[in-house]
């Protein structure tokens, strides 16, 4: 049950009304400013019926008092006729409504209900806004390896700063999180989020995605449409792949950036918008540039702060933690019964390269939870193309066993083991490198060195 409070000095007002509503809500009423005070201490009111006169007090002043105390109660004010302007003033300081004196009880009635819808709709949208923090906050990207923890800290310094981001990083790595961080961890994360990919869509398509066209504007144009920019309005909007865009597109885009306002096809003024940019791209920009395929001038106004995503082969201790969350996650989608991860089918996968990065990573364990038998996924749920370097270590662990005399020298096993190995490893010296735990550079030497001899 809602809780209502009646402030109003006249007695047999508060009275009247708690009979008239204390079977829809839990009734509280004030006569005095120490009662206001007691039971705003005491609880937390959904709605307030508040005098516009309050004896001494200005009832404006007592409802920023209320809105300060409890900010989301809402406050409907009470009226005589002739105080209609400050009524509105009140609604313009915060409160939801105002009713007339003397009252028309059904009219209240009915403003009481639109009041708890309000109120239910705001519950709603605070518990929405909760949910994307939570999923979209930092708390969202998985990692405690260094390079991660700069990335946070850039994440925190930026967040609610009115300036543009650029993001680098391959694909997989997650650009559009952190995007999704900055803009839902800052203020701005009240206002849109406009997400557009410019590598996806035709280039004779994106100028009217992104600033929108006016009805006539080109045939088949019948209604005005508002472009990405407007929709981002006080937001943030996200252009993900930005490399992919063409110069003439890379040219309004600037004039956006510099003026403050876009143009939409077919119209005679430009539209003011108040919009972050965040942009990414898994290219050298700065090659870019030389090559003549990127603006210099739009570069360095997107490259405001520059955010370098680490690939996973970079932070190869944050693979465990990634894939603990990703086994929780496809578990709880999938509904199944797996616990984890032996630690001979983990070992395969932090020595994994991952071009695909992360987004790799998650399709592997989402097949492997999606197909496993065990209550631990094993070895064999992993794709074939990860157990080619396991099985060849295998195989020269196993098959190839090498005799050796007592008595040979060091040096001459070292040679023995190195070059048995490179045969097993059909002459690959990299795989070679990585089963004897040195480098490329030193295998290399051995090798000459032998052949000298």
């Amino acid at each position: 049950m809602y809780k209502l409070l009646i402030i109003d000095d006249e007695k047999s007002i508060c009275s009247s009304l708690k009979f008239a509503f204390e079977d829809m809500y839990e009734v509280y009423t004030a006569n005095n400013i120490f009662e206001v005070e007691k039971y705003i201490e005491q609880n937390d009111f959904d709605i307030v019926l508040l005098d516009l006169r309050f004896g001494e007090i200005s009832g404006i002043d007592m409802l920023e008092d209320l809105k300060n105390a409890q900010k989301d109660v809402v406050v409907i004010m009470m009226t005589a006729y002739g105080s209609i302007d400050s009524s509105i003033e009140a609604m313009k300081r915060g409160a939801y409504d105002y009713i007339m004196k003397p009252l028309d009880m059904p009219k209240l009635k009915v403003l009481l209900q639109k009041a708890v819808e309000y109120k239910r709709l705001n519950q709603k949208i605070n518990y929405l806004e909760n949910e994307v923090y939570s999923k979209y906050g930092k708390n969202g990207i998985i990692g405690k390896s260094k390079k991660m923890r700069e990335v946070f800290y850039l994440i925190d310094k930026v967040k609610d700063l009115h300036i543009n981001v650029l993001i680098h990083g391959g694909s997989g790595t997650g650009k559009e999180l952190v995007a999704k961080a900055i803009h839902y961890q800052g203020k701005r994360r009240k206002e849109n989020l406009e997400i557009i990919n410019c590598g996806a869509i035709p280039s004779n398509l994106i100028e009217s995605e992104l600033f929108g066209y006016e009805e006539g504007a080109f045939t088949g144009a019948n209604h005005r449409k508002k472009g990405r920019f407007e929709l981002a309005h006080r937001g943030t909007i996200f252009l993900d792949e930005i490399g992919e865009l063409d110069l003439n597109l890379q040219v309004k885009l600037l004039r956006v950036l510099q003026q403050k306002e876009v143009f939409p096809l077919g119209a005679e003024r430009g539209k003011k918008v108040d919009v972050r940019i965040i942009a990414a791209t898994n290219k050298d920009l700065k090659e870019e540039v030389k090559r003549g395929n990127f603006r210099e001038d739009l570069f360095f106004r997107l490259n405001v702060v520059s955010i370098k995503l680490p690939s996973l082969k970079e932070r190869r201790e944050d693979i465990p933690l990634l894939i603990e969350y990703f086994i929780k996650k496809c578990v709880k989608e999938m509904n199944r019964n797996i616990e984890g991860i032996t630690k001979e089918a983990l070992k395969i996968l932090v020595n994994y390269d991952y071009p695909g990065n992360v987004r790799e990573l998650e399709n592997i364990i989402e097949r492997a939870v999606a197909l496993t038998d065990n209550e631990y996924i094993q070895i064999e749920d992993l794709p074939e193309e990860l157990l080619g370097n396991y099985k060849n270590y295998k195989l020269s662990r196993n098959m190839h066993i090498i005799p050796i005399e007592i008595g040979t020298s060091l040096g001459e096993i070292e040679k023995e083991v190195i070059l048995e190995t490179l045969k097993a490893m059909n002459q690959n010296r990299k795989k070679t490198a990585k089963i004897l735990g040195i480098s490329e550079r030193a295998l290399r030497y051995k090798i000459k060195e032998y052949m000298e001899k």
